[in-house]
């Protein structure tokens, strides 16, 4: 968008009556090449377009999108946009002059390093996918299916708002998944493995396959040998990377100032409080190079920065957008996303994690006389005004006199994040990243989970009697 016509844009929404007006224009091509059952399943690509308006009224916002650019659709945007402003009365109500536009500056230079999904088509492709399915496979004739799959998402954005702030930003994300399903008479069990990385095809270069492949196909042959673990109270050692999922969603959902300034958030008011056991600092990162979470910038064009959130257990601060930041009286922490032009930002996690400790894993399976080794984490569900979550545990092993016992599986942890942390009294060396997806108001986002392994004292873990 050239700066004339962001300059018009910007002004028609200041003279609506709006305290803050901000454009994001986007352009993204994504692909997805599937190979399920020794076949391609499906090869989709697709571009999208489009052109967001924010109205701010004080902290009320107004929010609306098109796919035409031209000058005559964004004028007749905002001007309908203006006709809801009626209902906040928070706004000055009356023109204000806009701190005219520059042309956009680069925050980030992607296409001169990297190896574009866009033009390397879908044979380069082919390969990682026909390995992992081969190396999968071999592992056992008790596999009976593999899906593995590539994602990649390239983009372009601009950022102009009522304040002079005009970037421009170039992003790449690239994953792959390998889904294995093990099967015995009538029973099957899943693994999977899914890697992201923020970068073009450069990453598949260090991206071991085969390991990758052997680790889900062998961890699916032992859970479908496991019996069901019974349940009840007991410490539980979790284990590192994906472990920190329980985090990102239980804590780190409420310590977003969305969650916050709603109140529907167990840490409201807590800046300076102890809420964790000591041995926890938590971070949300955005600036760690080749993360699937991390960005130059945020969707408001704010540098993004390491935000200390608990340090040592205190609460120090909160994750915070613009309307985050005015409302609950924190720093604006670079934390505003969104998946796309369709949506208005909202504070939310980048990469978010517990980080490294100091004790080791072999001395928190020694210290447990009873428990679970909740090895690698599930899916699951949690209530972020609550903190309330309960979550599978894909592969367990029980503990015994400090020693790992049997292979388990059907087990869930289940609790409220904030009574969680002041239970983990040991965090361990062997700190490690996963790749997510995280939904919420502002849509699907990318986001890195981590922690190293880690003992919580007390948990209610979920199984069969």
């Amino acid at each position: 968008m050239n700066p004339s016509l962001a300059a018009k844009i910007l002004q028609a929404g200041r003279d609506s009556g709006a305290d803050f007006v901000e454009l994001f224009e986007e352009e993204t091509r994504s692909s997805v090449l599937t190979y399920k059952d020794k076949g391609v399943e499906s090869a989709n690509a697709g571009t999208d377009f489009g052109v967001g308006v924010r109205l701010l009224f004080g902290t009320e916002v107004l929010y609306a999108y098109t796919s035409d650019d031209s000058e005559e659709s964004l004028l007749r945007l905002v001007r309908q946009l203006g006709f809801g402003r009626e209902k906040f009365g928070s706004g000055s109500g009356k023109s204000g002059i806009i701190q005219a536009p520059s042309q956009p500056r680069l925050v980030s230079d992607l296409w001169s390093h990297m190896k574009d999904p866009r033009v390397l088509g879908q044979g380069h492709k082919l390969d990682f996918l026909k390995l992992g399915d081969s190396v999968a496979r071999a592992c056992s004739d008790r596999i009976t299916q593999v899906s593995v799959s590539i994602i990649d998402a390239v983009s372009a954005i601009e950022i102009i708002n009522s304040e002079g702030l005009a970037v421009r930003d170039e992003r790449a994300r690239t994953r792959f998944h390998l889904g294995v399903t093990a099967g015995q008479g009538n029973e099957r069990i899943s693994a999977s493995e899914a890697p992201g990385f923020g970068g073009g095809y450069e990453v598949l270069d260090h991206l071991d396959v085969t390991a990758l492949a052997k680790r889900a196909a062998e961890r699916a042959l032992r859970i479908l040998e496991a019996p069901y673990i019974e349940g009840g109270q007991m410490p539980v050692v979790m284990g590192n990377g994906f472990g920190g999922v329980i985090f990102h969603e239980a804590c780190g959902h409420p310590l977003e100032t969305e969650s916050v300034r709603r109140k529907a958030s167990p840490f409201c008011g807590k800046i300076g409080e102890k809420i964790a056991h000591e041995s926890v600092t938590a971070i949300d990162d955005g600036t760690m190079s080749g993360l699937w979470g991390s960005l130059s910038v945020d969707d408001e064009g704010l540098p993004v920065q390491r935000t200390v959130l608990i340090e040592n257990g205190i609460l120090k601060t909160f994750l915070s957008d613009r309307v985050g930041a005015m409302e609950v009286g924190v720093p604006r922490s670079g934390s505003g996303r969104r998946e796309s032009y369709k949506y208005s930002p909202v504070s939310r996690m980048r990469n978010t994690f517990i980080a490294q400790g100091k004790d080791s894993l072999e001395d928190m399976i020694a210290s447990v006389e009873d428990g679970l080794y909740a090895g690698k984490m599930g899916g699951g569900s949690v209530n972020p005004a609550t903190g309330e979550f309960n979550f599978a545990v894909e592969e367990g092993y029980r503990i015994r006199k400090g020693k790992l016992a049997e292979t388990v599986r059907g087990a869930t942890l289940i609790g409220k994040g904030h009574e969680i942390l002041p239970r983990i009294s040991m965090v361990g060396t062997d700190f490690e990243t996963a790749a997510g997806m995280c939904g919420a108001t502002s849509g699907s986002i990318p986001v890195t989970v981590g922690q190293p392994s880690l003992k919580v004292d007390k948990i209610l873990v979920g199984g069969r009697s």
